[in-house]
């Protein structure tokens, strides 16, 4: 089963995926949004299924893919997550969780079209696992709680600009992370009960060479962790991302030129699916 949001900007239509076939929600719920995720959506959904009251979507492969959840209340980000990726950057593997925020407006559809910001000359990609919370999320007491506060997982592309992170941060990175449309997402949010989060193969490519191949049981903090030691600074709402790291790969680690326009990004998480985006000039 996997839930997905097909339509154009704004007018998204929730669906669900099963067996290879697309099934119209909107009997079940509006969107996929906190308030379903944070009501048992794969019982729901399987319920309906089962008493054939989703109606199948005819013309699903014809429709734009969105992000497959709808804007979150936020968009909270791991940063060197990886030891390799964190090597590339010149650092020493964090010992605690390096924490950064997107705005709710970064999140867009996963093939989506990327504008490079206003003088932007080090726009980067990054391939990554993304958690979507399905519960309340506040002082876990330890990390094996997280597993009942998780919805399921997706595939997310945080596009990062280096020089507005770094060498105009004051210190903090989101300045780089936090462009419109800096985090397509998707295409599916899978269901917690069918990942694996601790095996996965993330990999990307640019102009359709290899850049990203890693596995998520590369990560420093895996997502129990992350999720019990966010749950100490911020309530997490049903519907929020967390964003957990990038593997090594990166244009930041002076291997591979920075994006232009024109570029082509893929990425691909195994089981969580591809993301392709064109890279275009800012205009006014």
């Amino acid at each position: 089963m996997k839930f997905a949001r097909l339509g154009e900007t704004g007018s998204e239509i929730p669906v669900v995926i099963d067996e290879g076939r697309t099934f119209d929600l909107r009997p079940v719920t509006s969107d996929v949004n906190g308030e379903f995720l944070a009501s048992d959506p794969v019982g729901r959904t399987r319920a309906a299924l089962d008493a054939g009251s989703l109606p199948e979507l005819a013309d699903a492969d014809a429709l734009r893919i969105g992000a497959p959840i709808a804007r979150p209340s936020a968009v909270i980000c791991i940063g060197m997550n990886y030891a390799a990726h964190a090597a590339e950057s010149g650092s020493e593997p964090p010992t605690i969780p390096i924490l950064f925020l997107k705005t709710p407006n970064t999140v867009v559809g996963p093939n989506d079209a990327v504008t490079i910001p206003r003088g932007s000359e080090k726009t980067d990609w990054e391939v990554e696992l993304g958690v979507v919370i399905g519960t309340r999320t506040a002082y876990l007491d330890s990390p094996e709680e997280a597993d009942a506060h998780i919805a399921g997982y997706v595939l997310a592309n945080d596009v990062s600009e280096r020089d507005f992170q770094m060498a105009v941060s004051g210190g903090q990175w989101s300045k780089g992370k936090i462009a419109a449309g800096f985090n397509p997402t998707g295409p599916w949010l899978v269901p917690a009960s069918e990942v694996d989060s601790t095996n996965l193969r993330l990999r990307s490519w640019v102009n359709g060479e290899p850049r990203q191949d890693s596995n998520t049981s590369d990560l420093i903090f895996d997502v129990r962790t992350i999720v019990h030691h966010l749950s100490q600074y911020v309530t997490l709402e049903p519907g929020d991302l967390i964003l957990t790291g990038t593997p090594q790969g990166v244009a930041l680690s002076g291997r591979f030129p920075y994006l232009s326009p024109g570029d082509v990004v893929e990425v691909e998480i195994d089981g969580l699916g591809r993301q392709k985006q064109e890279f275009v000039a800012w205009a006014r």
